[in-house]
């Protein structure tokens, strides 16, 4: 039987080579996540601020460029998305094979553990008693003491290594199921983000209708402010009137003093502005900021 053993143990040791290392881990999964809970950290930030301006005309050009950056907020969390998406599916491909080379194990190690049991039925030696009571003598006993205790101990070892292989079977097999779950879960949030950018896509194209839309409303203010004021010129003269009842010059109109945008040739704000302006924007002005009237004269629209 110390053939046998030897050969046995030779087999046992021949089938415990280690799996190879991972290529992916779920540690890599997580750094994905970690990383968009940031990126949903700063989506809520971006909304926040959209919803304060809400629908306020004036701020059409600050929400375009929040819509902008929301856009390229939901683009990161796409290829975040996929990214897990992919990870997932070499876990997957990964466990798989892993999956296969356990079962295989198993087997082998199984068949290892049937051919010890019938090798010992073939040589009678059923128990580790009857080797003993074989004994002729007491140096026999003693060489079969030890003998047994090497055959013992082996075949708790492939006992031992069959239980810890059905547990790594179990283990690959709940980390499958695991991971094919987590990738269905990231395909449906890979649609409902997909669906959210052409929202967003949306609404920004909307706000540029609309800084359009206001851009022609000046336009038009403008066209009727010059025809009023060309008509109540024409009116004063034709009453013999002057046209200018305060001939000096013009005071500043609110305290701020700070300039935003001058009037005339500029750079277009946000590639959406007008690069002719027709004004001169003074700014850290609020809705009850003081405004003086910067000359004398007629009002003659006021919108």
């Amino acid at each position: 039987f110390r053939a046998v053993f030897a050969a046995a143990l030779a087999l046992a040791i021949t089938g415990a080579n280690l799996a190879p290392a991972a290529a992916v881990t779920w540690a890599d999964v997580n750094e994905l996540k970690d990383e968009a809970n940031g990126l949903d950290a700063e989506k809520k930030e971006l909304q926040a601020k959209l919803d304060a301006l809400a629908d306020d005309k004036s701020q059409a050009v600050a929400r375009k460029e929040l819509l902008d950056q929301q856009i390229a907020n939901t683009e990161a969390q796409i290829a975040n998305t996929q990214a897990q998406i992919d990870r997932y599916a070499a876990l997957i491909t990964q466990t798989e094979a892993e999956l296969v080379e356990a079962e295989e194990k198993e087997a082998a190690q199984y068949e290892l553990f049937c051919s010890r049991v019938r090798e010992m039925e073939k040589q009678d030696e059923v128990s580790y008693w009857a080797v003993l009571f074989r004994a002729s003598r007491f140096t026999d006993l003693l060489g079969r003491l030890d003998a047994i205790n090497e055959i013992m101990k082996y075949d708790q070892g492939v006992i031992d290594d069959l239980k810890a292989l059905q547990a790594e079977i179990e283990e690959k097999k709940a980390t499958l199921e695991s991971s094919k779950a987590e990738t269905e879960a990231a395909k449906a949030e890979l649609v409902s983000k997909e669906n959210e950018l052409n929202t967003q896509r949306s609404q920004a194209n909307a706000v540029i209708q609309q800084l359009a839309d206001l851009e022609a409303e000046q336009d038009a203010l403008w066209a009727e402010a010059q025809r009023l004021s060309d008509q109540l010129v024409a009116q004063q003269a034709a009453n013999g009137q002057s046209t200018e009842s305060n001939p000096g010059g013009y005071i500043w109109p609110v305290n701020s003093r700070y300039i935003t945008s001058t009037m005339g040739g500029r750079n277009s704000p946000g590639g959406i502005g007008s690069t002719n302006h027709k004004g001169t924007d003074i700014g850290r002005v609020g809705y009850t900021s003081s405004i003086y009237a910067a000359k004398s004269g007629t009002v003659i629209v006021s919108q």
